[in-house]
């Protein structure tokens, strides 16, 4: 027999709907099998689906783009914590969530939530010529942690970035950041990842936690303001906390429902 399930979808480092990034969230009491779970998330067609499971005062957390599961997620993090704070634990200020990445920590602060991520420092890499035939311009740096991270002269640079998907797909690590300074904040990025069913995703938690100490080494300056200049744009505040970075953010609900599966 079908059974129904609640689902809630958010937007994720927004203030109002129709900005940062959309993520579903959908509470269980039990794990579905992963090919469910996996099916959900293509249905949904958004960048992330997190599924949570209540364990004892925490909650375990899973990640699935409409391709494949994830061991990192910001944004449906971020929105996993709206949910358990406004709908199934009302005032909760802190959660714990157990994940494929670990404990990640989510405080709130009236409509401000900060994510406690692990911090994934970037190496210089010499030869730059797949990601400059993937971005068809020549780059000022490239680095890698899980993410390849392009750096370009200027925010301008970013925002006309228009990367053969394809090649990019191609590319050894987990997709490509771009990113430069800002003009209004310290630093702007974007990132594809067409490995994983995201040709761009609008606003990637987990690509600042390379972008974090990058830029904190750079600019000398502990805390950012960051905005991931894709078409729906989305505003972020990093702190660099040594092996931790925190990425803070809003959430704007959008829908709430049920799915039957």
């Amino acid at each position: 027999m079908p059974q129904t399930l609640p689902i809630y979808q958010v937007d994720a480092f927004a203030s109002e709907v129709f900005a940062g990034n959309p993520a579903a969230v959908c509470p269980l009491d039990a794990w579905l099998p992963d090919a469910v779970m996996q099916a959900i998330a293509m249905e949904n067609n958004l960048s992330e689906t997190a599924f949570i499971v209540k364990n004892g005062a925490d909650y375990d957390l899973r990640w699935f783009t409409p391709a494949l599961e994830v061991d990192l997620c910001g944004h449906a993090t971020l929105g996993s914590a709206y949910v358990v704070a406004t709908h199934l634990e009302p005032g909760r200020d802190e959660i714990v969530f157990h994940s494929k990445s670990g404990p990640l920590t989510v405080t709130r602060d009236a409509d401000l939530f900060t994510l406690d991520f692990p911090s994934l420092p970037p190496e210089r890499l010499v030869d730059q010529g797949a990601v400059e035939a993937a971005l068809g311009t020549a780059l000022e740096e490239l680095w890698r942690a899980d993410k390849n991270m392009a750096v370009l002269a200027d925010e301008a640079a970013v925002l006309a970035a228009d990367p053969d998907l394809a090649k990019v797909a191609a590319l050894p690590g987990d997709g490509l950041i771009v990113t430069a300074p800002g003009r209004e904040r310290d630093f702007v990025s974007r990132y594809f990842a067409p490995h994983a069913g995201i040709p761009e995703d609008p606003v990637t938690g987990s690509a600042h936690c390379v972008l974090t100490p990058y830029w904190t080494r750079r600019l000398d300056k502990a805390r950012l303001s960051a905005r991931q200049v894709s078409a729906r744009g989305g505003e972020l505040v990093v702190e660099d906390r040594g092996e931790r970075v925190h990425i803070s953010g809003r959430v704007a609900p959008y829908l709430e429902g049920r799915i039957r599966v």
